[in-house]
């Protein structure tokens, strides 16, 4: 019993169940092929009905439930948002399996807008009952699985239709086994004592063992303002139990409490402001926010690109293998670019607008080439240039804010792409407005992301050029005498 209670306190008991979470729960080998089973013998409906009526349901149930399932999973402290998003998954699955009508199907997709909006829930769990200095580690974890259990979905999938092995309604049968296997491992988490927000720490307090208060705001900062320190709203959990608190723990819980939800609400706001008065941080998420709405777009619906190019019923596809390898060097190019010395403060918005323009390219020949295979190497190069970009804009944006304003920043860019592409969805795609076939609308996501190269192709130059006057303006006089310490710093 005693080495089981001292697992527990370990800060490897809940990440290993919130990484088996993640595995069972994204193992979905019905993902790759759902176009060729929604329009196929099983359900019977029309490529128009999936793209025009049940598709654009998830965008616009996803931007609706986006806020209050941020703020909910901060105020029920992550766990009851975790099980809640298992069991929305659940219902998704099981909608799939046994209903076939547009509007069981556009229930579905409301459903599963409630499980992608949950995702906060998952990635913020971990940094609520582990220690600090844990947080890379137990991420990468959480990250790692999730990529595999999409791939080994992706793999399954392809098995099972290449060989036939399963039919498409076992597949879900499976699927529905899978989630509840992760529904038995969320309800397993350990309930976390404290949130960043609603149930963080006061501002101020006697943290360490000396006695000395520690500020929330430290030294360093975005565009020299100050930052908040996460180590500062939290006590370190030392593993103890209520019984043999220290005195000096003792007074640190009586000084502390939920936060009222208005004092979150005006602190998010101040946050919000002061994170977007930084003009660098400005364009990278607007980079992000553009390219992750087009990205989305193209994800959802290039499987009915595919189908409308080569039929399932007269080819043996193959979107499950795609999207593996697809997951796969996304994943390894992501992790190539932490190991590439650039000065992406100077040389990063022109990536980002080079890359851009490539992935343009990619897909206005996956739109006019009329070839599977082109199709499918056009979205592998896509999702990887996408992935190598996403990492990089990650990466300069977190440079200088800490645990919270990350999530902050993080949850408000998302949203923003999520306000573009409900507005995209509503006009492009939608049957109520234009209801484009899938043709045109891929014609459209083509020349949106040539819009974001053009925009940061030269917002880089500019950038560049501005640098490079800059140093110009400010180089030493080189006949200055070496040993002249005057005029030097």
């Amino acid at each position: 019993m005693e080495a089981v209670r001292r697992w527990r306190a370990d800060w490897r008991y809940p990440t290993t169940l919130l990484c088996m979470y993640g595995f069972f729960s994204t193992v979905k080998p019905l993902e790759p092929f759902l176009i060729p089973y929604l329009t196929g013998p099983d359900k019977n409906l029309t490529a128009e009905e999936v793209n025009n009526q049940i598709f654009p349901v998830w965008t616009y149930s996803y931007l609706s439930v986006l806020v209050p399932v941020f703020l909910l999973t901060d105020w029920l402290r992550y766990k009851p948002v975790v099980v809640f998003q298992c069991v929305a998954l659940f219902i998704t699955t099981s909608l799939i399996l046994w209903t076939k009508t547009v509007p069981a199907m556009q229930a579905t997709q409301f459903f599963y807008g409630v499980v992608t909006a949950s995702d906060v829930a998952y990635f913020s769990y971990i940094y609520s009952v582990i220690d600090l200095k844990r947080y890379r580690k137990a991420t990468s974890y959480c990250r790692s699985v999730q990529l595999l259990g999409y791939t080994v979905g992706s793999v399954l999938g392809q098995l099972f239709v290449s060989f036939d092995l399963i039919s498409y309604n076992n597949i879900v049968v499976l699927t529905l086994v899978l989630t509840s296997i992760a529904l038995l491992f969320s309800c397993l988490l350990p309930m976390p004592q404290q949130s960043m927000f609603f149930h963080s720490r006061k501002k101020k307090m006697i943290a360490d063992t000396e006695g000395h208060e520690q500020e929330v705001w430290g030294s360093k900062e975005l565009e020299n303002n100050s930052k908040v320190s996460l180590e500062s709203l939290r006590v370190e959990r030392k593993g103890e139990t209520e019984g043999d608190k220290e005195p000096e723990a003792e007074e640190v819980e009586k000084s502390t409490g939920a936060v009222g939800c208005t004092e979150v609400l005006c602190q998010l706001y101040r946050d919000f402001r002061l994170c977007y008065s930084s003009r660098k941080l400005l364009y990278w998420s607007l980079w992000w926010a553009m390219a992750t709405c087009g990205y989305n777009q193209t994800v959802n619906y290039v499987q009915v690109l595919w189908e409308h190019v080569q039929p399932s019923q007269n080819f043996s596809i193959y979107n499950g293998g795609v999207e593996a390898v697809s997951n796969l060097l996304g994943a390894a190019t992501a992790y190539g670019i932490g190991f590439t010395e650039v000065r992406w403060e100077q040389w990063g918005e022109l990536a980002l607008g080079g890359f851009s323009g490539l992935g343009a390219v990619a897909l206005f020949l996956m739109t006019f080439l009329d070839n599977i295979w082109v199709c499918y190497v056009c979205y592998t190069i896509f999702k990887c240039l996408y992935m190598l970009l996403i990492t990089i804009a990650m990466y300069q944006i977190a440079t200088d804010l800490s645990m919270e304003r990350y999530a902050l920043v993080f949850g408000a860019n998302n949203f923003g792409a999520l306000a573009l592409q409900t507005i995209i969805t509503s006009i492009v795609v939608d049957s109520a407005a234009l209801g484009l076939s899938i043709i045109p609308q891929f014609t459209i996501y083509a020349s949106y992301f040539s819009t974001i190269a053009v925009i940061f192709s030269l917002r880089g130059l500019f950038t560049i050029w501005n640098t490079q006057r800059s140093k110009n303006s400010t180089s030493p006089v080189e006949s200055e005498p070496p040993g002249d310490d005057e005029h030097r710093f």
